[in-house]
């Protein structure tokens, strides 16, 4: 099954297996003459991977991890 969706090919005739395109996807919900642009673009290329961690955030976990390595090593 190497085809787009994974159809069976013994379905390829089955009117139910019909998908829409992403352009008639996504404007299904909005106005044929709409007024504002869309707000939140499909496709294209997405923003490059960006990791959750901030340095503030690791600075705040290594100076509590600190904090508890140094109540351990002064009050054994």
């Amino acid at each position: 099954m190497d085809r787009p969706h994974g159809i069976d090919p013994r379905a390829f005739d089955d009117p139910r297996n019909r998908y829409p395109t992403d352009q008639e996807f996504y404007s299904g919900d909005r106005p044929e003459k709409a007024e504002l642009e869309e707000d939140r673009p499909r496709g294209g290329p997405g923003d490059p991977y960006r990791h959750p961690w901030t340095w503030g955030s690791i600075a705040l976990v290594v100076f509590a991890v600190l904090i508890v390595l140094m109540g351990i090593a002064l009050f054994p």
